[in-house]
């Protein structure tokens, strides 16, 4: 039997909390095959971290490269890397200098996950991004939504810092909140519209595998997998998504 900190991880693991961003990923990436002709597509993934994303899109036969500004994570990634048999380009530098890092017009598909919130400048990352797309290039945004902090904190009877979370203009719940900012769909639109994008609709990441208990997955053949079809079928609900703990944007250049 496992234990509740294995059900935990099961309710929480990249597969079911990833699972909505890979489906817009695989479709956008065979869109953009079909409109270049390309099946090796050219990707950046920026503040990519150990790889999670790259890793196995680079396994997909893709030309993948990370900008991350940790050397840890760059080095983690390295391994992930070998492991896994492919190459990653990694290089060391921040979301404002991909413009001195990267030539112009040289990604096809450009991942933003979880940068925005901690950049100095999201509207200037954005503007640097649209200069390394191509034509007709994607952006993948994945971000923190503040509806979901305030739920979470209530739930864990922090009432005070949820109400805060509702009223902040970056979505904070306090002095203490390590995460700088959080985006509404709607906020992450007009962020991406004003860099030179077209958005796409906003889908929700992450529903309800922050909120289940670990014990329900518990000796539950086939409960992780009814769990990302759950999240799949409530991404693009129109109240659900809302609620999401992030929210994930495409945007087409």
């Amino acid at each position: 039997m496992r234990t509740e900190g294995a059900t935990r991880q099961a309710a929480t693991s990249p597969a079911v909390r990833t699972a909505v961003v890979w489906d817009a990923l695989r479709a956008a990436l065979a869109e953009r095959a079909g409109a270049t002709g390309r099946e090796r597509l050219d990707i950046l993934d920026a503040g990519g971290g150990t790889g999670g994303f790259a890793v196995p899109l680079a396994e997909l036969g893709h030309a993948v490269t990370v900008v991350d500004p940790s050397p840890d994570s760059l080095a983690g990634l390295e391994r992930r890397a070998a492991e896994a048999g492919v190459a990653v380009r990694g290089i060391q530098g921040d979301a404002a200098d991909l413009r001195d890092l990267l030539a112009p017009g040289s990604a096809d598909l450009v991942l933003c996950h979880s940068v925005l919130e901690y950049v100095e400048d999201p509207a200037g990352a954005l503007a640097a991004v649209a200069g390394l797309l191509r034509d007709g290039g994607v952006i993948s945004v994945l971000a923190a939504n503040p509806v979901a902090t305030a739920i979470h904190r209530s739930l864990s009877g922090h009432f005070d810092e949820a109400r805060q979370v509702l009223t902040d203009p970056s979505g904070r719940w306090g002095d203490q909140d390590p995460t700088p900012r959080r985006f509404s769909g709607d906020a992450l639109a007009a962020l991406l519209a004003a860099a030179g994008f077209t958005p796409g609709e906003a889908r929700g990441v992450r529903i309800f595998a922050d909120l289940v208990p670990g014990r329900l997955l518990d000796g539950e053949p086939g409960a992780a997998r009814a769990l990302i079809a759950l999240e799949q079928a409530a991404a693009a609900h129109p109240v659900l998504r809302d609620i999401a703990t992030q929210l994930h944007v495409l945007g087409h250049r």
